[in-house]
């Protein structure tokens, strides 16, 4: 009977260090999700120790420091960062936060550098499209022509062209479109030089890049050209730099048109918002939008700009907030002056 006593014990105590070890196993071993949650809202309209957080140069401004107009974030899992299976399961049963598959948010095979770009360049884009469907809503005048995107560092061109370069002519011709660019480029033979005339911070340069073939055989100079634009304001951001990604286009375009026309367009409400745009001033469906819409409440907002299409998100969500549903960037300063100029918001959109 000893010897059955002493045998389960030992399976006892076996048990419970296999439990034991099971348990920090839960705690330690990283599971493939990342989290989700309310993240910090800022005023774009504010200041901060170098000045306001979106400025623009070169163009008549009119005051809007009285104004609030809320960029929302989410704060999520950081690239480098893993994740628990209890972590992963109180975010899943928070209602204001949620647990993702990581490669909803970090694809497989980049590198944590490779992600950051990413980002960084969704933002610099996201700028970009805000300034130039901003303009052409003020409306001042923007005119597109071809771009630099990015030089290949083993090609022709690396040390010769920058990303950001606008191509008014090659070899003499003026060009409108990156198709143009293209066609050029690719009639030339291997050994032949190639003349840009771009506009560098509005200064114009003439480069010649001798063509090489490329591993397909093909002609080229090592660069890829997309639609740039030019125009007069120049519009300097001082946002927090590790606020990354497209989904501030909206709220940022906002801020701009506000800036340089007459008027208070958001008012003494407190707005806030999210939505990508693009530069003819169409507003694209983006993520995150209940842990948004919690950031804004909780910092006071009464309205909230968000995507058309991201309604169905939202449609059993409780909130004091006015929810406005935009498809376009005029869609959003027309229900933004109802909302100043009336005592009814009926004539508002809301989802749902």
């Amino acid at each position: 009977m000893r010897g059955v006593r002493v045998s389960r014990n030992v399976v006892a105590i076996v048990s419970s260090l296999l439990f034991v070890v099971l348990a920090l196993l839960l705690i330690v071993v990283p599971v493939p999700f990342v989290t989700w949650r309310p993240g910090n809202t800022v005023n774009v309209l504010g200041s901060n120790g170098d000045g306001p957080l979106l400025e623009v140069e070169g163009i008549q401004n009119y005051p809007t420091e009285a104004s609030q107009l809320l960029m929302t974030t989410v704060s999520t899992t950081r690239v480098e960062s893993r994740v628990s299976l209890p972590e992963a399961l109180l975010a899943h049963l928070r209602p204001q936060a949620d647990a993702l598959p990581r490669e909803a948010l970090y694809p497989a095979g980049l590198t944590e550098e490779e992600v950051r770009e990413t980002a960084v360049a969704a933002m610099d884009t996201s700028r970009t499209n805000a300034t130039v469907a901003a303009l052409r809503a003020a409306p001042q005048s923007v005119t597109e022509m071809p771009q630099v995107s990015s030089v290949t560092l083993s090609g022709p061109a690396n040390d010769r062209l920058q990303p950001g370069d606008l191509i008014e002519s090659v070899d003499g011709e003026q060009m409108e479109t990156a198709e143009q660019v293209r066609q050029i480029v690719a009639g030339h033979e291997a050994g032949d030089p190639v003349v840009f005339t771009v506009l560098r911070d509005d200064v114009t340069e003439s480069i010649s890049v001798t063509v090489e073939e490329d591993p397909q055989g093909r002609p080229s100079v090592g660069i890829n050209v997309s639609a740039g634009y030019r125009y007069a304001p120049d519009v300097v951001y001082r946002v927090d730099s590790s606020v990354v990604g497209p989904s501030a286009g909206l709220v940022f375009s906002l801020a701009i048109y506000d800036k340089i026309t007459e008027g208070s367009l958001v008012g003494d409400e407190i707005v806030a918002g999210t939505g990508t745009m693009d530069p003819d001033g169409n507003v694209g469906a983006v993520g995150g939008v209940r842990q948004k819409l919690a950031g804004s409440e909780r910092d006071g907002a009464g309205v909230f700009l968000l995507p058309q299409a991201n309604c169905s998100d939202v449609d059993d969500l409780s909130t004091d907030m006015r929810l406005v549903p935009v498809s376009t960037l005029k869609d959003a300063i027309s229900a933004l002056q109802l909302i100043d100029e009336s005592t009814s918001f009926a004539e508002v959109p809301t989802c749902g």
